[in-house]
């Protein structure tokens, strides 16, 4: 997992060939008019999805606490507080069902081992070892998430 702000986003361009990318589409939009929706950025490597609804309480987030696969997620906090809860996945041992090849998922009942904020302009990079529990805060969050085809 990394944790950063916009500013920074360049250092981590190396990480994955896709990530300048998908910075750039950031970067390249107005993300206070952007609507909420779906949006292809380049066919099915990089896909951003922007949120805008009220945040979660802990336990309501943790029911739906998640990883991928095939996907790596850049999770960008536009405008509000957002807490995650994140725990590795090699730590985790309930898993919630299968793995869901369609939606690139799988659930784990376990808790997070801890708990982090971002706030406008900040985001975290979740690989697939990373479990975690978006969208925990009150009032309205609005954020982006890039999906990164591994």
């Amino acid at each position: 997992m990394i944790i950063d702000t916009l500013i920074n986003a360049e250092k981590y361009f190396c990480v994955h060939p896709l990530f300048a990318r998908a910075f750039e589409y950031i970067k390249s939009q107005n993300l206070e008019t952007l609507e909420p929706g779906k949006y292809e950025i380049d066919g099915e490597k990089l896909k951003a999805i922007i949120s805008s609804k009220p945040g979660m309480t802990s336990a309501e987030s943790a029911a739906k606490f998640e990883c991928h696969d095939k996907h790596i997620d850049i999770q960008l906090c536009i405008k509000g507080n957002e807490q995650f809860g994140w725990k590795p996945r090699s730590a985790c041992t309930q898993q919630k069902g299968d793995y869901n090849p369609e939606k690139d998922v799988v659930f784990y009942n376990d808790a997070p081992d801890m708990h982090f904020q971002l706030t406008d302009n900040q985001f975290a990079i979740f690989f697939p070892e990373d479990v975690h529990a978006p969208m925990i805060g009150e009032g309205e969050i609005k954020k982006l998430v890039i999906k990164v085809k591994i």
